[in-house]
């Protein structure tokens, strides 16, 4: 059976010999024999119970969680379930790390398209990205709230016009606008809007924001900050969401 000295434990494993003297002090890790002068002699069972021990402080655990880790008897099972304690964190950095990346990405695309655009606009910027995600389930909402009136006006009038049946459109007028009221109200009080010209954050007036010329992600309000009148990105409005959690 191949036996290993002290040294030699520590250089399989990848640590100072310090440190398997310190284990086997605390009793976590220690020699399985003793040669004739006195020599600490481990085994290969020593070499991989040591090898588990420097596993399981790599992942930052501490060395007294380490040592009742090693003796339990259902020890695998254990280390089993840290790994995947450790995996679904590691995997949740590396998600969080990957929106990071592609939110620099964006910023240095931006910046390298216009070198003279201003600081101030990284927090316009980040704004927009953050909200760009609740910006697409809003719309999703509004798709599929609005389809269904869509589907009765298109359907009521090929009735009207096809047989000279008119109630049906009657019935859908009497849903389509208080919908339309309603679904107007329920967005415009969900979205804000970005200042190109001094970067602050506004809610206009229903009756600006629905009668403003607009474009998919903007609308031509004035800003009640600099008074200025031109096009404002459109973005979710945070604030909306914290008034409903009060």
């Amino acid at each position: 059976m191949q036996k290993y000295t002290t040294g030699e434990l520590a250089k399989l494993c990848g640590v100072s010999v310090r440190t398997v003297q310190y284990y086997d002090t605390r009793g976590i890790v220690s020699p399985s024999e003793l040669s004739e002068g006195g020599r600490r002699l481990y085994t290969e069972a020593d070499l991989s119970k040591m090898k588990t021990v420097c596993f399981l402080r790599e992942l930052d655990l501490p060395l007294g969680t380490v040592a009742e880790i090693i003796k339990e008897e259902n020890s695998g099972e254990v280390i089993s379930l840290i790994l995947g304690e450790q995996m679904a964190l590691l995997q949740n950095e590396i998600e969080e790390k990957q929106k990071n990346l592609e939110k620099l990405s964006r910023l240095r695309r931006m910046f390298k398209e216009n070198e003279n655009l201003p600081l101030e606009a990284i927090n316009d910027a980040a704004s927009i990205m953050e909200s760009k995600k609740k910006m697409k389930k809003l719309h999703a909402f509004l798709i599929a709230t609005g389809l269904p009136i869509e589907v009765a006006e298109l359907v009521s009038v090929a009735l009207w016009i096809s047989t000279g049946i008119w109630w049906p459109f009657a019935v859908y007028l009497l849903v389509a606008v208080p919908y339309a009221v309603w679904i107007t109200r329920y967005y415009f009080t969900r979205v804000a809007y970005v200042c190109p010209e001094c970067h602050g954050h506004f809610r206009p007036s229903l009756r600006e924001a629905f009668w403003a010329n607009h474009t998919p992600t903007t609308r031509k309000l004035t800003c009640p900050h600099c008074g200025k009148k031109s096009f404002c990105v459109e973005i979710y409005d945070e604030n909306h969401e914290k008034k409903e959690e009060e």
